[in-house]
């Protein structure tokens, strides 16, 4: 490929990933509104009308509880979208870390869209139908169920993915600092809130984590939407050069 194909596709590149940087933000910020507004009905941070073991009679939250995956089934796949174009767009000694930032946030998008896809194509309609044999390992209410599990591994394969992603941005100009920092301090933040949280409630960690993991990765892709979007549109404005950013 000579060197105006390449930067004609990489333009391009970079003003599809101007476009996903803003559905990003705006849609997190929309799902966390939602998620923010569902109550706790079980565990460590129910206040009042619990529900308890076996988790299924909660027909009447339906879909109530449910509205803030239909946000989030889509934010893992954009994010790894994301991903795609910041690795399109950056110099190649930087490409294997960016390459395998998209390699985790493709594993994050397929464990998370996959945990929220079954909760609202599968346990919606069995719980409005009555059909809840089987169901209380699955239950999003239940405090130490599958559903939390996935949501753990997920968030943490996206904290990979942001580990990798803040070394791809150098550290020494604005922009890009402020990105590198971002990504990484996000990173060793929610390493260590697993690492702090799992060593002090063992197995009662219950969805302690899943809340402090949406909480950091959920606000860093706003910031990071909003902040890759100003990137994205200058690489766009300026043009290419030998696959460097002039």
């Amino acid at each position: 490929m000579n060197t105006g194909t390449e930067g004609a596709t990489r333009n391009a590149a970079d003003r599809l990933g101007f476009w996903i940087s803003v559905l990003t933000a705006v849609l997190t910020a929309g799902a966390f509104a939602v998620a923010v507004t569902t109550p706790p009905r079980s565990g460590p941070f129910c206040a009042t009308g619990c529900i308890a073991y076996p988790y299924t009679n909660v027909a009447a939250f339906v879909p109530r509880d449910y509205r803030w995956m239909y946000i989030g089934v889509l934010l893992t796949p954009l994010f790894a979208a994301l991903m795609a174009c910041i690795h399109s767009g950056v110099r190649d000694s930087k490409r294997a870390f960016s390459q395998i930032a998209l390699s985790f946030a493709l594993i994050s998008a397929a464990i998370i869209t996959t945990d929220y896809f079954i909760q609202l194509e599968v346990m919606q309609p069995s719980l409005l139908k009555g059909e809840t044999e089987g169901l209380t390992l699955f239950s999003q209410y239940n405090p130490h169920g599958v559903f939390i599990a996935l949501e753990d591994l997920g968030y943490l394969m996206m904290s990979v993915s942001f580990l990798f992603a803040g070394t791809v941005f150098s550290n020494s100009k604005g922009l890009e600092r402020a990105l590198h920092w971002l990504f990484l301090i996000a990173s060793l933040t929610a390493f260590a809130a697993y690492l702090g949280m799992s060593m002090h409630y063992g197995i009662n960690l219950e969805y302690r984590f899943e809340v402090t993991a949406i909480t950091i990765n959920w606000t860093t892709l706003v910031v990071a939407g909003t902040l890759l979007s100003f990137w994205f549109r200058r690489g766009a404005q300026n043009g290419w050069a030998g696959g460097i950013r002039q």
